[in-house]
């Protein structure tokens, strides 16, 4: 994974070495690495975090590389897509070489239009890229967007030509081949390159036996003996995809957090006082208009940081009383307190923050899941430059599984924070997520009001508070607010 502020082109296997945190070889929790590149204090391009630990939870491990290749249309994206799916591991990071082909001239578009270009030839490949683009095979191009990545357990690279290169190679822990008849990869290439690529039946089969055919027995077929594993027929071998992802998780050693264990010693739960079950009465009752909601969730707010400010390290000091007496008092032991939210709903406790802290500064990270694969992606950043030398409060408003949290605070560590310099204050958290951030970081003290036992199939907090953002912000739709709740302002950052 990575965060870039500028630009800049590397190798693909230096993408790949980002994506799986560089490899670093520390074996002590809390120490981190010198970004790959700096201008003065500025962060250009940082590693990333592993979000999973051995069994000990004190030494983290390397992310475990798959690469997968085959023939065109052999089914290499449906053995990748079963592999996760029987992993059934967060942190699954699917990279496609497909996404790597280049852009084409216009006079290569003019090859393509006649299919007389060949996309099966190592030069049809961009080699020289940190970040992600999404190719469009319709079109030949690239779309505006690219594909966010930050942090791996396991990493997939799958693509005809994955074996071409002898650096990606040694980066692979495991080197997977998809050995499917090559009349079958025909039928298939002209199913798809019809219905998905709208082209004619005529160009597929001349490209197919002009490049196609002809790439595969001199690129692609000779890397097959440096494969670890060959799987025949593809994505419908489910013993090999069986013995794969026993194998990947033997010796990954995925580890992830029980449940079953005594809640951690670095969890802060507030004593549920009358008034604190009180505003939770009111804030978890879906009748509870968003008026009131939004007051009563500042309450909580306001309770909660005055609270995790507790936790903050201090010192005795001396101070003169107007009586001329000598006081004994505490005063913060550190250089600074940086609040950083997680967008969205983590910016409603910025106000709570600022009300207790006199100049605090703030900081803002946005992390949004990815509805297809379900996991968490790095869409926006913005932290302080020397955030590294301060005590950072990590604000989110609840907290399910974890993986968002967790994210963010690997963001922070990429930064340089210290592991125990972060407290991470959320009104609602669900145990799996309290595990999980403990059992990944456990040297980040966690704050909460409250903590549920358990999740629903939409891993939503039971019994919960519902989408505090939807709630909070009114963009759920309820039709229980008036016009006017509608369309009352609030904070919302403009610059993401």
């Amino acid at each position: 994974g990575w965060h870039t502020n500028g630009s800049g082109e590397d190798s693909l296997d230096r993408l790949l070495l980002a994506v799986s945190t560089s490899r670093r070889k520390s074996s002590t929790l809390g120490k981190t690495e010198p970004p790959l590149l700096c201008t003065g204090t500025r962060t250009i391009y940082t590693a990333g975090r592993p979000p999973w630990y051995n069994e000990h939870g004190a030494q983290f491990k390397e992310a475990f590389v798959i690469g997968l290749c085959g023939g065109s249309a052999s089914g290499k994206t449906t053995v990748a897509n079963k592999i996760i799916e029987s992993l059934d591991v967060p942190w699954v990071v699917l990279l496609s070489m497909g996404s790597f082909y280049k852009v084409l001239s216009p006079e290569e578009q003019a090859l393509a239009a006649r299919n007389d270009y060949n996309f099966d030839h190592p030069g049809a490949f961009d080699f020289e890229l940190v970040k992600i683009p999404i190719y469009d095979f319709t079109t030949h191009g690239r779309q505006k967007d690219w594909k966010n990545v930050y942090g791996a357990s396991v990493i997939i690279f799958e693509g005809i030509l994955s074996f071409a290169d002898k650096e990606l190679l040694q980066l692979m822990d495991m080197k997977i081949f998809v050995d499917t008849d090559s009349d079958i990869r025909l039928v298939r290439q002209l199913r798809r390159d019809i219905t998905e690529r709208g082209r004619d039946i005529e160009g597929v089969i001349k490209q197919y036996n002009k490049f196609v055919k002809p790439a595969f027995e001199q690129y692609i077929e000779p890397t097959m003996r440096l494969a670890d594993i060959v799987v025949p027929r593809g994505g419908g071998n489910m013993v090999a995809i069986d013995l794969i992802v026993q194998h990947v998780h033997s010796q990954a050693l995925l580890a992830t957090a029980h449940q079953s264990q005594p809640l951690p010693q670095t969890l802060s739960v507030m004593e549920s006082t009358p008034q604190v079950r009180g505003l939770h009465t009111i804030i978890r009752n879906k009748d509870t208009s968003r008026d009131e909601f939004i007051f009563y969730s500042k309450r909580l707010m306001r309770l909660l940081i005055e609270h995790a400010l507790s936790f903050l390290p201090s010192k005795a000091c001396f101070v003169q009383t107007p009586q001329g007496q000598e006081y004994e008092g505490r005063r913060f032991r550190g250089k600074g307190i940086t609040g950083v939210s997680v967008l969205r709903a983590g910016e409603t406790m910025e106000p709570a923050l600022r009300a207790v802290c006199k100049d605090v500064r703030i900081g803002k990270i946005l992390i949004q899941t990815n509805l297809d694969s379900g996991e968490p992606e790095l869409h926006y950043l913005r932290l302080p430059r020397d955030i590294s030398e301060d005590h950072v409060i990590l604000m989110d408003s609840t907290v399910s599984t974890g993986a968002a949290a967790m994210m963010a605070v690997r963001v922070l560590l990429d930064h340089d924070v210290q592991e125990d310099r972060v407290v991470l204050v959320s009104l609602l958290m669900a145990e799996l997520g309290v595990h999980s951030v403990a059992y990944a970081f456990p040297r980040v003290k966690i704050i909460t009001t409250a903590v549920d036992k358990s999740l629903d199939y939409l891993l939503h907090v039971i019994p919960g508070i519902g989408d505090f953002g939807d709630r909070y912000f009114g963009t759920d739709g309820s039709s229980s607010w008036s016009d006017e709740e509608q369309q009352e302002p609030h904070s919302c950052s403009s610059e993401v």
